[in-house]
This record gives structure tokens, C-alpha cells and sequence, in this order.
């Protein structure tokens, strides 16, 4: 426990001057020579982005995961059983964001930071490098079902390192090797502490929209688990002063601790989730 609480100490700050949303472009800029807007979204699809909010700017995000549609006029394509998160985040500086969220998939309240350690600068350092950290409590477990429960098995807590290029001006990547720990796990021989490594890019279509997908590989689920890897596409468009995302994807948890450890849907079967973001600076 001791070492997990050290890596939730992380806290990183280097000079930085981020534009509002509207006023990003997508070439690098002579004066800084630093890379900008390598994704417009704080989040690819399901993965954070090495995207942060502006010092003293507040972002809104809508977060909306529909059920299946594996299962057609039964529940609608999945409109009768929709997820939601609500998510705030504050930007403490230009490198520093904090946030709160709260998400109806099992009742999950988070807490998160995330941090700028370095900024891809043209000819000089080739990658921008974000850290992301949450707590999370699950308040979804029900006593009647786990009669030893207590508050300590509710904590779950997440620690990711970001690193994303952006290639040129229509095509950004990123690189998202995790660590993500929960002190309650359903499946005996599954490890409570466990390690993914994540995928995403961003290619631009239009001026104002771009194609997203990401991808996480675990690395240590256990045999006997039902869960498998997400995978998600999505769409951006940047409409007025926030962006919109609209995604498919095969988990319908979207805390970074559910994604990775609880994608229950299969692409092969058709059993995957129609979602979208919705995200508003004030």
C-alpha cells in the first residue's frame, strides 16, 4: 500500500501557454516552436489525452455510454440501458488539472491530477509527456451480496504515463502505459494490481473534425476472467466552444480502472456500446 500511495505523490509542473480551443491550430508555432493541439479532446475516446485545460479555465464533461446493440428493439439499441458520467476539471495552472467525477456504471466517484512533465518542441524533444493519477470508490458494491465489505475495498486508484507525438499536422498517436489497482476484484485469480498499456491516435479529416481510436492491451488478466481488451473509434467535431465525441466501443465503464479491468462486450459479436462526450469550457 505504502508504494502505491508514493506513486499518487507525482506532481510535475514545467512552463506552458495553452490557447482557448477556438484559438489552437494545428501547425507548430514559430514563436514557441512547441507541437499544439496534438488531440482536441481531453480524452481520445476512452484513453486521457496529453490535452490539459487551461489555468484557470473549468471544463463540463457530458459523458454518455447507450447498452448494447447487440440486442436491437430489446432495449431500444441499448437506449434503455445508458451510463453517464459527469466530470469537472479545473486547470490549477497550465500544467496542472485537477478533477472530480461521479459515474452511474457501478456508482463511481473519482478524483483525479493531471500533469505536463515535457512538450514536444520542434527540433528538440520529440514527444509531449503527461501523468495522470485518480482514486476512485466504487459506492456500487452492496453489502447484502458482500457482508465484509468495508470502505477500504471500495478504493481503487489509477497511475498512467501519457506520451503522444504528433506526427504532422493531421496525425497524432499516443502511448499510454498503465498501472491501475483495485482492492476489490471479482475474479479470485485476478491480481488486484494490474498493468495495460494503452494505444490511441487522431487523424484531422476536416478543419474542425478528426477520426479517434484507442486500444488497451492488458498484461495480466487472468485466465478465468470474462473480461477482454477495449477497443474504441470514434469521431471529433469541434463545434463552437467545446468539442463533441461520438464513439462505438466495447466498454461500457468509463473510468479508466473499469475500461481496462471490466470490458465485458465483443466487436465480433456485435456486442458493443454507442457513446458520445460532450465538453464545454467556462
Amino acid at each position: 500500500m505504502k508504494n502505491i500511495v508514493l506513486l499518487f505523490l507525482m506532481v510535475c509542473s514545467i512552463c506552458y501557454s495553452q490557447d482557448d480551443l477556438l484559438n489552437e491550430i494545428d501547425t507548430n508555432s514559430i514563436d514557441s516552436q512547441y507541437a499544439t493541439a496534438a488531440f482536441k479532446g481531453l480524452k481520445i475516446v476512452n484513453f486521457e489525452s496529453t490535452k490539459l485545460v487551461s489555468k484557470k479555465e473549468l471544463t463540463f464533461i457530458v459523458a454518455h455510454r447507450f447498452g448494447s446493440l447487440k440486442n436491437g428493439f430489446d432495449n431500444f439499441f441499448g437506449l434503455d440501458e445508458a451510463v453517464t458520467r459527469l466530470n469537472f476539471v479545473y486547470g490549477i495552472s497550465e500544467n496542472l488539472n485537477i478533477g472530480v467525477s461521479r459515474s452511474s456504471f457501478q456508482k463511481i466517484y473519482e478524483t483525479s491530477a493531471k500533469y505536463r512533465l515535457i512538450r514536444q518542441k520542434e527540433n528538440g524533444f520529440p514527444f509531449t509527456m503527461v501523468g495522470f493519477n485518480a482514486v476512485l470508490i466504487n459506492s456500487g458494491l452492496e453489502k447484502d451480496n458482500l457482508p465484509l465489505i468495508e470502505f477500504k475495498h471500495r478504493l481503487g486508484y489509477t497511475a498512467q504515463l501519457l506520451i503522444s507525438r504528433k506526427i504532422n499536422p493531421n496525425f497524432s498517436i499516443e502511448l499510454a502505459p498503465s498501472f491501475f489497482h483495485d482492492n476489490y476484484v471479482a475474479i479470485n485469480e485476478q491480481n488486484n494490481s494490474q498493468f495495460a498499456l494503452g494505444f490511441g491516435g487522431r487523424y484531422k479529416i476536416t478543419k474542425r473534425s478528426s477520426i479517434n481510436m484507442d486500444y488497451g492491451w492488458h498484461l495480466n488478466r487472468a485466465d478465468t476472467s470474462p473480461f477482454i481488451n477495449p477497443l474504441s473509434i470514434g469521431i471529433d467535431i469541434e463545434t463552437g466552444g467545446h468539442v463533441f465525441q461520438m464513439h462505438f466501443t466495447n466498454a461500457q465503464g468509463m473510468n479508466t480502472n473499469s475500461f481496462l479491468g471490466q470490458t465485458s462486450g465483443d466487436w465480433t459479436d456485435g456486442d458493443v456500446f454507442f457513446g458520445f462526450n460532450l465538453s464545454r469550457t467556462f
